[in-house]
């Protein structure tokens, strides 16, 4: 239904029926436990399944005895035909992770993208080269918004490796993350933990969960952190939080539920390292661009040293605040071997950030030419950067019920472990830009106001003057920026957020179904099937000027069938083979804002934006994988293998006739192993290693424009070509995605000897791409004829690979009280971590040094 002033299209896409394999979000296999806190879990855990079981035993089965696992878990983790990571808690707090980030680089395979094109703060991963960012679930409920997620409340973390879309809906295109909280248990324990370290680290934990009677328990925990930044100038981070729960009817039939988490943070973000070429002033060939660290000679000879250190931002006008509310009631009752399960969550998440973006490709890092202008960009020498201010501030919110039923039943001898569900959601996203200097438009990007005395390079005297460039070499975070009411006024003006007309908001709803079962056709074979339908209704209304007098909604429908069907073959008890085929959609307009969107609703509601709004498509993916799985000395330890192949078609890129069309393509191929689990009593280990080859075999067309010929005969221009364009192919066919490692590996391992233990840990990832540009043009003669120019210069903007090590070492002093030591990035090693598309990227701390005080009762 079209609501006045709205403009709505709806697209419907086939429903075609088959059955999948699932068992994706696995209940993480308890490791070894080193410390007080994972100590008193594993043995709430174990009173809470009512089994004991040595404290180094894994824990393969009882899935749906824990009170976090997911009823979607229809098989054990030895008996599902996918690729899983479990990262157990023991592993988080063994490697001082600290965020979902740190937890997530000791898994090999995923990289990591950041804010850049559109795309909020937030905690980013790619898997098997997808953007997961959006693909991120707590307990088994989407958690959409763009946040930096912490681990206080972690139990574990599972990340579900190859397209996965019938598990969790739309997108998840290379996997998911599944975050598991910490939950109240039938026993009573107090755990807490105080660190201190180098870059002033500082952080406090506690974790206190007491049974109030035998059927009801409380738990809470808290958290305090307050940092600098290891090896970085100025940059700091802040941030406490809290997470109550409470259950009622702990081991009953019927059990209740209810917890709420709230995290606040606060930040100076940082900035990075520009990269040093543009393709405006590349030298000729083949060229990577990286970061511009260490030793730096600019075009005109000049020679300097950026250290790693460095830091371009502005302290008196740079900030990230954010804030987390999420609430969840859960209801549950057991009826024999199956069980009813109905879970309602309200998230609502604010976040409000200026960070500078150094440079933003204007030619002033490594110089333009310094005998003329290029274009309408003046020559400067190099040695500057751009203080460019990304801003954006705003929330987003939903509401989401799930009800499943799940448990076991035979059928003629033959064994269902089965799962049927529901799912509904709201969500909604609004934002907007705080106003800098000059003008700022809607995704946050300064522009010049008309009349500027700034020059397109940024990097003018008059600019330089009022910082809003700096030295490569020596920039001063100290510096006393102003704002001004325009480029040109010398007239001060605070920063204000932009009016309400000119916010950008988003509106979705989701009706799932989905049903998932494991069938034990025979003792050796396991077929596991499921399926789910989704019908994702989202809008846009898109911010206007501020001298808008109204504002329209664009609307869109699309229906959803994914589906994924996988045979295990079982050799052993503990050991298995197994092949899988999965599918994902993500349709237009699934990220709401909340991270980089590849294929939005439009901005406006001309002819051209309607029809485009028509012939939207859902970006298809499918996923073909074999692998083995066994565990080893009485299931203390799990080794898997996993060969893949994922396809995704139907991206949205630019098509022959300069329009937008939906032929992308891009092939992921690789091979996964993974170690989890104790080698030896008191020996553990964690980690693997991956190899993908990443390819875009189709990245359509980019459009070049010839410049129109004229002619000016006794002051008289008469125009004898207007300008044309044309079309060749996209620089970035063929060559590998970008946010994506071809190797990585991990490995982190701890020997317990006496009350000692000692830990370490290696990370390797190999070269990483952020984007790609050339310098292909397009002219033409006075006759009309075009004639594109070959390409002389090409540019990878890209970080080096690299290889970092951890160290920890641990004394009991008693069963309750433990001494830690932490020793992260060990030999120094400057490296970064995150390879943005254009502009910069992202700088990995120093070495650094913490003691964990850690005791419980």
């Amino acid at each position: 239904m079209r609501r006045p002033g709205t403009v709505s299209r709806s697209a419907a896409v086939p429903a075609f029926l088959a059955l999948s394999c699932v068992g994706a979000f696995v209940t993480a296999p308890a490791m070894a436990k080193d410390g007080v806190d994972a100590a008193s879990a594993d043995e709430a855990a174990s009173e809470a399944n009512a089994g004991q079981r040595r404290e180094d035993d894994i824990l393969v089965t009882d899935r749906r005895d824990l009170p976090n696992a997911s009823p979607k878990d229809v098989a054990p983790q030895i008996d599902t035909p996918r690729s899983v990571v479990i990262l157990p808690r023991d592993v988080i707090d063994q490697t001082g992770s600290a965020s979902l980030a740190d937890a997530l680089r000791t898994v090999p395979g995923i990289t990591f993208g950041a804010a850049e094109g559109g795309n909020p703060i937030g905690d980013r991963p790619f898997i098997r080269g997808f953007d997961s960012q959006g693909s991120t679930y707590v307990d088994g409920v989407r958690d959409f918004s763009a946040q930096t997620r912490e681990v206080f409340a972690v139990e574990s973390i599972q990340i579900v490796r190859g397209s996965d879309s019938s598990l969790g809906g739309r997108g998840s295109a290379g996997g998911s993350i599944n975050i598991l909280s910490k939950l109240p248990r039938a026993t009573d324990f107090v755990n807490a933990a105080i660190s201190y370290g180098t870059a002033d680290y500082k952080r406090a934990t506690v974790d206190l969960n007491h049974k109030i009677s035998d059927t009801i328990a409380f738990r809470v925990e808290g958290m305090w952190h307050d940092q600098d930044v290891a090896g970085r100038d100025a940059i700091w981070q802040r941030r406490w939080g809290v997470a109550p729960s409470v259950t009622i009817g702990l081991g009953t039939p019927t059990r209740l539920t209810a917890s709420y988490y709230y995290m606040e943070s606060h930040e100076l973000p940082d900035s990075g390292i520009p990269y040093l070429y543009t393709i405006g002033n590349a030298p000729l060939g083949n060229n990577y661009s990286e970061p511009a660290i260490g030793t730096v000679t600019t075009i005109a000879g000049k020679t300097g040293v950026v250290d790693r250190s460095t830091f371009y931002g502005l302290k008196n006008r740079d900030f990230r605040d954010a804030k987390t509310n999420q609430a969840t009631l859960r209801f549950e009752h057991d009826f024999g071997s199956v069980t009813i399960r109905n879970t309602s969550r309200y998230t609502h998440n604010d976040q409000a950030y200026i960070y500078t973006q150094p440079d933003d490709q204007q030619g002033n890092v490594f110089g333009t030419d310094t005998v003329a202008p290029i274009g309408d960009v003046p020559a400067t020498a190099g040695g500057l950067v751009w203080r460019r201010a990304n801003t954006r501030y705003g929330y987003a919110e939903s509401i989401v019920n799930q009800t499943d039923l799940y448990g076991d039943f035979d059928t003629g001898g033959i064994k269902h472990s089965f799962a049927v569900g529901a799912e509904f959601s709201w969500e909604k996203s609004r934002r907007g830009t705080f106003v800098t200097r000059g003008y700022v438009n809607a995704a946050g990007n300064e522009l010049l106001s008309t009349g500027s005395t700034i020059a397109p390079a940024r990097c003018t005297p008059e600019a330089i003057s009022r910082f809003y460039c700096t030295s490569l070499f020596n920039p001063n975070p100290n510096d006393n920026f102003v704002n001004y009411s325009s480029d040109s006024s010398t007239v001060a003006a605070p920063i204000v957020r932009n009016l309400a007309i000119a916010e950008t908001q988003n509106d979705a709803s989701t009706q799932s179904v989905y049903a998932f079962d494991s069938i034990t056709l025979a003792e050796p074979l396991i077929l596991n099937l499921g399926a789910r339908y989704d019908r994702f209704t989202s809008k846009v209304r898109p911010g206007q000027p501020i001298t808008a007098t109204s504002v329209f909604e664009l609307e869109r429908t699309d229906k959803i069938f994914n589906y994924q069907v996988g045979l295990v073959f079982k050799p052993t008890k503990n050991s298995s083979l197994y092949a899988s085929h999965a599918t994902s959609a993500t349709p237009p307009n699934s990220l709401l804002g909340e991270g980089q969107e590849g294929n939005g609703l439009g901005t406006t509601n001309n002819a051209a934006a309607l029809a485009l709004l028509d012939s939207l498509k859902i970006e298809r993916t499918k996923s073909y994988e074999v692998g083995a799985k066994v565990d080893l000395f009485d299931q203390k330890l799990n080794l898997s293998l996993a060969v893949f192949q994922t396809d995704t078609k139907n991206a949205r890129v630019t098509g022959p006739n300069n329009t937008v069309e939906f032929i992308g393509k891009r092939r992921i191929r690789g091979i996964e192993f993974g170690i989890n689990g104790t080698i030896l009593p008191g020996w553990t280990a964690f980690g693997g290693y991956s190899y993908l080859d990443p390819t875009i075999t189709d990245g359509g067309f980019t459009a070049l424009t010839a410049p129109a010929i004229t002619q000016t005969v006794g002051g008289v221009t008469t125009t004898l070509q207007p300008a044309k364009t044309v079309q060749v192919t996209s620089v970035n066919t063929g060559r590998q995605a970008p946010q994506t490692a071809r190797h990585s590996a991990t490995l982190w391992t701890n020997l317990d000897v006496g009350k000692f233990s000692f830990g370490g840990g290696a990370f390797y990832t190999s070269r990483v791409f952020g984007g790609y540009s050339d310098n292909r043009a397009a002219t033409q003669t006075a006759a009309g004829v075009v004639t594109v120019s070959p390409v002389t210069k090409f540019i990878a903007r890209t970080i080096p690979g690299y290889v970092r090590f951890d160290a920890r070492i641990a004394y009991k002093f008693t069963d309750k009280v433990q001494l830690a030591v932490n020793v992260q990035n060990l030999t120094d090693k400057t490296y970064f971590n995150q390879a943005y598309t254009a502009h910069y990227a992202s700088i990995a701390p120093g070495r650094s040094a913490f003691a964990t005080l850690s005791f419980g009762f």
